[in-house]
């Protein structure tokens, strides 16, 4: 499993100085994750509050949570490739600062359905789709724009940071969200969310354009998408990792149901019961991000395959434990490996692409990552349904495993049936 040679981050603009917080001395990286902290913590309180305004709504229905987040992330299936290929030709500055006022927009629109009183499953649903297709081309974009900040030599430090960052809101805004549902309901919970993307847009806003590590755009011409597509399946070593990708995003990394599940309906637990799993689970995610924000080399394809194989495991024994506090005792590991699986997945990638692919690259990558949320979401809302809240995390675990194990074999046998023609 090392077709990803442990390796030096590349020197040239932005090489890598050491220490946790090294990306931080590039003013426009600087300004970027200020807004970003505020942000993500608003971002979490608006997915709690959602979660939770759709199963009051239908009664706990697993079901119905099932579709919201497919509706969230269907929009990744088909607008994140084409979201890549646009980071590829365009100032992404810019186009990020639109994006992020239309998904505040979303958050307004739903705080003021929910304020009213008028607010029907119908309508959560469809801001949901709407939320889903801003993020999906969002994600690629911005994604591809960290490199730009920083330059090749801090990306995996500047990955890190952004997860770090990320899973400190994931602790943030759960229990501030939990807090604020109880005693005020859902309705403000989106309205702040909308205020705190003013945060990031005033980050964007002030950014040096000069002082970006910028690649030259690339023009519009016929079968981009196709050739990035073709870039990506002429490296066994993407292939993989895009593969693993899928499968532990797809029935492992689906928390916005599964961790809902598991406190209201087989707990028995409020909002604030679930802000705090997700709380708990967002704790392993720090100290993973902690850990990944020392690493100063480009992470192997072992890396990837063995945090997503722990993952595999200890997702299985969270399922199984039989206690509310057991089950947050244990969502803690749980986080620490998903966080190393997708820090190393992602700064794989972006270090082991060329420049004018890194776009669409990231694309298949976000694509890969979120769009396996609708395939995912509803079968593991049925598996609820059926076989009781413990099922999605035990079923994902076990298929988690299964897929880690798989692509192991595959590359195993392509690198002896390699040696045996050579």
């Amino acid at each position: 499993m090392s077709a990803i040679a442990e390796s030096p981050v590349p020197a040239g603009p932005g090489a890598s100085r050491g220490g946790m917080f090294a990306s931080l001395r590039v003013p426009n990286y600087r300004l970027f994750l200020s807004g970003q902290i505020v942000s993500n913590v608003g971002t979490w309180m608006q997915r709690i509050a959602q979660d939770w305004l759709v199963l009051d709504l239908t009664d706990g229905s697993a079901t119905a949570l099932g579709i919201a987040a497919a509706l969230q992330f269907a929009p990744t299936l088909f607008l994140s490739l084409w979201g890549g290929v646009l980071a590829d030709r365009v100032d992404k500055r810019v186009v990020l600062v639109a994006i992020q006022a239309a998904m505040g927009l979303c958050a307004v629109v739903l705080g003021t359905v929910v304020l009213t009183g008028v607010v029907a499953l119908g309508q959560v649903y469809l801001l949901c789709l709407l939320l889903g297709c801003f993020s999906a081309l969002d994600t690629p974009i911005r994604q591809a724009f960290v490199s730009e900040m920083v330059g090749p030599g801090q990306v995996v430090n500047a990955v890190a940071l952004n997860s770090l960052v990320f899973n400190l809101a994931r602790i943030i805004g759960p229990a501030v969200a939990g807090a604020l549902i109880v005693v005020v309901g859902t309705g403000w919970v989106f309205l702040v969310n909308a205020v705190s993307f003013v945060a990031v847009i005033t980050g964007l806003l002030l950014m040096r354009p000069e002082r970006l590590y910028r690649s030259e755009r690339v023009p519009r011409a016929p079968h981009q998408l196709r050739d990035g597509l073709a870039y990506v399946r002429a490296r066994p070593d993407l292939v993989a990792i895009m593969v693993l990708v899928f499968l532990v995003s797809t029935f492992g990394i689906n928390f916005f149901m599964t961790i809902a599940l598991l406190a209201r309906n087989v707990f028995g637990r409020d909002a604030q019961g679930y802000g705090m799993l997700t709380t708990l689970l967002a704790v392993g995610s720090v100290l993973g991000a902690t850990l990944a924000a020392r690493r100063t080399t480009k992470p192997r394809l072992r890396l990837v395959a063995g945090a997503g194989l722990v993952f595999g495991v200890l997702l299985v024994v969270a399922g199984a434990m039989p206690t509310y506090l057991a089950a947050g005792i244990a969502l803690v590991p749980v986080g620490f490996a998903a966080l190393t699986f997708t820090t190393a997945a992602n700064s794989a990638v972006q270090l082991s692409v060329d420049p004018h692919m890194r776009g669409r690259v990231m694309g298949l990558y976000m694509l890969l990552l979120l769009g396996g949320t609708p395939l995912g979401g509803p079968v593991l809302g049925v598996l609820a349904e059926h076989f009781g809240g413990r099922s999605p995390l035990i079923v994902g675990g076990v298929v988690t495993v299964v897929s880690v194990l798989a692509v192991a074999i595959v590359l195993k046998r392509r690198v002896d049936a390699s040696v045996r023609r050579g």
